[in-house]
């Protein structure tokens, strides 16, 4: 069987079994694959430099099963360069994706936005509008994203004055003019809506997108969240 050539990144390698891997792949033809790379531990074979985190990739695949075998890997570009905290966020980008996406669903808008995260990590110096606006995009790609620009009852616009909760599966329910626990400013969630970044919108937007990402990723806790958390808390002189 000929390999099926798709375009995409590494999201995950293991080790398997003495000299092999096991990969997960973000691709813009298939979504995320799954794969076996045979005999390449422990080598200097090309697959094994090249099957790295934010490096363009050529891959042939092959297999009926959901598991397939990659057979070519090959350079579509320079790998991107990140380093320090975007590093961490683009990690945590992997991770989150690897957790969420099913496999061999195609997802082209979630590649595109997964790109322009990276490039975008690349250059930029503020990361959290990147992760919130990466959360916000992704949920809205798989069904999830929350209208935070209408009464869900009324279906009027918000008010910015007028203070809302957010039920799940509903949306933004007003509660009053005065702030109650657990519920946001109108004027902030139609910031989040709209992308206006400050410092009180992005933490508006985390705490919404950590509560609606929950139910997809499940309890275990993300790797790349506990590093970012330890790695920081030793760069500030309160670690090991």
């Amino acid at each position: 069987m000929a390999a099926e050539q798709l375009n995409g990144f590494l999201l995950h390698r293991r080790a398997y079994r003495e000299t092999s891997f096991l990969v997960n792949l973000f691709t813009v033809e298939n979504g995320k694959v799954s794969a076996i790379v045979k005999g390449v531990r422990g080598s200097k074979s090309d697959k094994k430099s090249l099957l790295q985190p934010f490096q363009p990739l050529l891959i042939g695949v092959s297999g009926r099963y959901e598991l397939k075998n990659l057979q070519q890997v090959e350079s579509t570009g320079a790998m991107l360069r990140l380093t320090g905290q975007a590093l961490y966020c683009a990690l945590y980008l992997n991770e989150v994706l690897n957790r969420v996406l099913a496999d061999d669903i195609p997802h082209p808008e979630i590649f595109i936005l997964y790109q322009q995260s990276l490039h975008a990590l690349v250059v930029e110096t503020q990361f959290e509008p990147i992760l919130r606006s990466f959360e916000l995009g992704l949920l809205d790609a798989l069904g999830y994203a929350i209208d935070l620009a209408h009464d869900a009852n009324s279906g009027d616009a918000l008010l910015s004055q007028a203070y809302y909760r957010i039920v799940p599966e509903l949306g933004c329910v007003y509660v009053g003019n005065i702030r109650q626990s657990g519920s946001y400013s109108g004027q902030n969630l139609l910031r989040v809506a709209s992308e206006q970044w400050n410092k009180d919108s992005l933490l508006v937007a985390k705490m919404i997108t950590r509560v609606a990402l929950s139910e997809l990723l499940g309890s275990k806790p993300l790797m790349s969240r506990e590093l970012f958390k330890q790695t920081h808390f030793v760069s500030k002189g309160r670690g090991h």
